[in-house]
Order: C-alpha cells, then sequence, then structure tokens
C-alpha cells in the first residue's frame, strides 16, 4: 500500500471522527471499520448518520476495495492499533461468530466423509453421545462410519477385561469385519455399549464383595497330598501334584483328560505354552513334555537338589534350586537345551524366579531378593527387609511384588530397590502371589486367599485398612499356587483340590457374601 493513500484514507476518517462529538467517537470509529470490512453490522443499534460520514465512508470502502489482501491486513491492524479497549471488545465479540466453522458438517460436503469420521473416532463414549446431539449432520457422520463398532474395537484392543468379556459373551464375531461384510446397524453397538459398562461394573463389585461361583476339582488319589502348581487358560488346567504326575484337567467339564508321569519325585513347579509343558521336580531333573501328545521330549539334568521354581520365554529359560543356584538356559528347540550360566550368590535355598528381557529376579530363603542383567547374567543388586525367607514373588515392570515366610508382602521399586509398601494380614507363610494392573492375590499357609488393591498399595497416602479389598476362604489346607485374570481365581493347596472362584457367572439368587454354590468333581485314579 502506498504510504501517502494510507494517510489519505486515515485523515478522512479523522476527519469524520473528528466533526463528531465526543461522546459519539466510539461508535463511529467502530462502524467506520465494520463498513471497511465489508461486514454485517450485527449487534449494535441504528443510529443517524451525521455530517459526511456516508459520503467519506464511501471514499474509504473504494480505497481499501483496491488494495491487495496483505495491504488490507496491514491497514485494519493499523486501524485496530488506534483503538480503544472497549472497542477491541466489541470487534472480538464480532469476529468470533465469523472464524467459527463446523468443519464435521463441511468434510463431507467436499466428499471428504472418512477425515470426518476418523476425527471423531477418537473420541470417548462420553464425548460421542455429545456429539450425536450436535446436529442431524453430525448424528449422520457417527452412525455411517459405524463409530460406537470403532470404539468397542478400541476398547477390546487395549483392555484384556473388554477382549475376555468379548469371547466370553460371544459378541467379538460382530467385530473387526469391514463395511462389505454383513454386520449389524450402527444401533445395535450403541445400544451394546452400556451393557458392556454395567457388565464391569458388575465384575468389579463382584470383586470388592467377594461375590464368586465356586467350582472345585478334587485331585486325591491314593498317594497324592497336594496340589504343588498349576496353570490354565480357556480349554484346560494342568497341574503338578505331589504324587509324582502331572495332571490335564479340561476347563469346562473339569475332567481329567491325561495324566503324564515320568517323574520320580513331585512335581514342584510348571509352565507351559502353545507347544511344551516344562516341569521341575524334587527328583531335581527339568522334563520338557509335548503339550498335545504328553510324550517327553527331554531331561535336564544339572541341579544337585529339588528343583523349586521354573520360567521360560523367547528362548531362554531360568530355574532355580534348593542348591541354592539358579541356571540360566538357551532354549533353541525342546530338544536343544543348552546351560548358558549359573547364578551364585544366595545362602539358602532359591525358592522362586522371574525375568524379563532385562533383569533376572531371584527369592531365598536367605532373605533376600538378589537382582541380575538378563543380557550379562552379571549381579546387580539386593533388595533387603523381608524379616524371614521369601517364599514367591513375581516381577513386571519395575515392580516387584514378594511374598515371605514372616507373614508379610512387599512390593518394591526394582531400579533402586526401595520398599514401596508392607501389607499385612495373612497369619501364615504366604506361598502365592499374583498381580495385575489393578490386584494383587496372594495365598498362604493360612489357607486364606486375599485381594489388595494394587493401586491403594502404590498410593503412600492410602490407609493400610483400606488395602485389603476381599478375603477368601475356602481351602481347608495351605494354599500352594494360584492364578487369576479379569473373571476368576484358579487355586490349588495342600488339600487335594484345585478351585476355581468365578467372579463373573454368579448367581444372586439367595447367596451370601462372599459364598457361593459349588460344584464338586472327583478323580479316583485306577
Amino acid at each position: 500500500m502506498e504510504p501517502e493513500m494510507e494517510d489519505k484514507t486515515l485523515e478522512l476518517m479523522n476527519t469524520t471522527f473528528m466533526d463528531s462529538q465526543t461522546d459519539d467517537l466510539s461508535s463511529k470509529k467502530i462502524t467506520v471499520f465494520k463498513t471497511i470490512t465489508n461486514g454485517p453490522t450485527t449487534g449494535s443499534r441504528k443510529r443517524p448518520s451525521e455530517g459526511n460520514y456516508e459520503k467519506e465512508k464511501d471514499v474509504c470502502v473504494q480505497l481499501f476495495d483496491q488494495w491487495s489482501e496483505a495491504d488490507q491486513v496491514e491497514f485494519v491492524e493499523h486501524l485496530i492499533s488506534r483503538m480503544c479497549h472497549y472497542q477491541h471488545g466489541h470487534i472480538n465479540s464480532y469476529l468470533k461468530p465469523m472464524l467459527q466453522r463446523d468443519f464435521i458438517t463441511a468434510l463431507p460436503a467436499q466428499g471428504l466423509d472418512h477425515i470426518a469420521e476418523n476425527i471423531l473416532s477418537f473420541l470417548d463414549s462420553r464425548s460421542l453421545c455429545s456429539a450425536e446431539l450436535v446436529c442431524k449432520e453430525w448424528q449422520r457422520v457417527i452412525s455411517e462410519g459405524m463409530l460406537w463398532k470403532k470404539l468397542i474395537e478400541r476398547m477390546v484392543r487395549t483392555d484384556p477385561l473388554w477382549k475376555g468379556l468379548s469371547e466370553r459373551h460371544q459378541w467379538e464375531k460382530y467385530l473387526f469385519k469391514n463395511r462389505t461384510t454383513e454386520v449389524p446397524p450402527n444401533s445395535y453397538y450403541r445400544s451394546l455399549y452400556p451393557k458392556i459398562i454395567q457388565d464391569i461394573e458388575t465384575i468389579e463389585a463382584n470383586w470388592r464383595c467377594g461375590r464368586h461361583n465356586l467350582q472345585r476339582i478334587q485331585c486325591r488319589s491314593e498317594n497324592s497330598k497336594g496340589v504343588y502348581c498349576l496353570q490354565y487358560d480357556d480349554d484346560k488346567i494342568i497341574s503338578g501334584l505331589r504324587d509324582n504326575s502331572i495332571k490335564i484337567w479340561d476347563k469346562q467339564s473339569l475332567e481329567c483328560l491325561k495324566i503324564l508321569t515320568g517323574h520320580t519325585g513331585s512335581v514342584l513347579c510348571l509352565q507351559y505354552d502353545e507347544r511344551v509343558i516344562v516341569t521341575g521336580s524334587s527328583d531335581s531333573t527339568v522334563r520338557v513334555w509335548d503339550v498335545n501328545t504328553g510324550e517327553v521330549l527331554n531331561t535336564l539334568i544339572h541341579h544337585n537338589e529339588a528343583v523349586l521354581h521354573l520360567r521360560f520365554c523367547n528362548g531362554l529359560m531360568v530355574t532355580c534350586s534348593k542348591d541354592r543356584s539358579i541356571a540360566v538356559w538357551d532354549m533353541a528347540s525342546p530338544t536343544d537345551i543348552s546351560l548358558r550360566r549359573v547364578l551364585v550368590g544366595h545362602r539358602a535355598a532359591v525358592n522362586v524366579v522371574d525375568f524379563d528381557d532385562k533383569y533376572i529376579v531371584s527369592a531365598s530363603g536367605d532373605r533376600t531378593i538378589k537382582v541380575w542383567s538378563t543380557s550379562t547374567c552379571e549381579f546387580v543388586r539386593t533388595l533387603n527387609g523381608h524379616k524371614r525367607g521369601i517364599a514367591c514373588l513375581q516381577y513386571r515392570d519395575r515392580l516387584v511384588v514378594s511374598g515371605s515366610s514372616d507373614n508379610t508382602i512387599r512390593l518394591w521399586d526394582i531400579e533402586c530397590g526401595a520398599c514401596l509398601r508392607v501389607l499385612e494380614g495373612h497369619e501364615e507363610l504366604v506361598r502365592c502371589i499374583r498381580f495385575d494392573n489393578k490386584r494383587i492375590v496372594s495365598g498362604a499357609y493360612d489357607g486364606k486367599i486375599k485381594v489388595w488393591d494394587l493401586q491403594a498399595a502404590l498410593d503412600p497416602r492410602a490407609p493400610a485398612s483400606t488395602l485389603c479389598l476381599r478375603t477368601l476362604v475356602e481351602h481347608s489346607g495351605r494354599v500352594f499356587r494360584l492364578q487369576f485374570d479379569e473373571f476368576q481365581i484358579i487355586s490349588s493347596s495342600h488339600d487335594d483340590t484345585i478351585l476355581i472362584w468365578d467372579f463373573l457367572n454368579v448367581s444372586t439368587n439367595g447367596q451370601t457374601e462372599g459364598r457361593s454354590p459349588s460344584r464338586t468333581y472327583t478323580y479316583i485314579s485306577r
């Protein structure tokens, strides 16, 4: 813009303002500004023009229209800088609605429905409900984009509880299918969502209140006196017994499908995957079995005394023993397993091990937890705090949770070695412990299973009295092992039983809180 032209325009405007009364100064400036920007005068009352305003206004507009967009912007900025605070506020109110854009409505008009759908697909359920109420076009985008279906699919992908419900309640068959496949309309998923939320709230309430359906497997045979270890999936439960056998149970019918024999001592620990079962025994050996046929594929003879615990994952296995040592093995295949390193440092039996890509963690009767590097097998640090031997632990991310014969549970930060919390409540040795993102579940020689609030336990402000959510009492003997997920706990005991505590399928008819009718299945060996 030429400087003299801008000066001329400002001079015309200043002349107009000077000719007016002082008390009309603000309104006249605003009127000139609105005219120059070719915008409608909204929210202001009509006033009679004075002097040569109309004529001078037309001159200003003609000059303004001749300038480039950049010059117009520069001129308006200069004009605004000469105004008072009240005028700035009035202009701001005028511009706000002009700057708003309904992009969700605008995108489909440009053939960009998929972008509108993608933007709204990031909303949570509450926001999606609100978006449906904005206008019919938003509602159409949500409906045709099947956004309630996409929200449920996102939850199933990221939350194990949602995934488990989708499998158990059979609505997973309507998910993860493209639009060309026959799927229900968006309204089906919209009505399904609150039902899922209700199911989740019911499950959480069952955990808090101890409401469950109980199923019992009687494992006793002529010379069996306990079920030392177990692991389960949706189809089966595999258990290791004191009578030297491994029994495989059908998860639905609870019938014994197969018995594996070969160990000459009690089966103290086991783990399986889709290919093999690996067991450790008081006969000092580790055996590898084909999970489908039950055939023995390999026998590892290394430890001098009972193999108390083992873990394997991604081609690495770690075993520990009453002989105070830890053995690290490379598993190229079930038949090709070689000893990589022996870790020595504990002064008593090593009762339990766990590991990930970073650390191997071991706990011993010597009252200590030791941390080792997974890659180098070098010693890293010792966690001290328990007053008696440690019987169990689990390690994940930075958290280690351990149980001891001092009757306590401790939570540790593995990186700094600090004890974060001590949980008290069991009356005898804490024999088994597991945790997930919400809960810690522990079993002890007092025959009790306790459910603890993990998030509260990690909060130093939480009172100790609020940490134990529920105590479950059904076993008549020591609890040796347990495993749990979002819907159930499965535990084994010295009383020769395996108990399934179901928090999903709970009948509320005539139940006493914390106790449920039980089904009992007895297996008698031939």
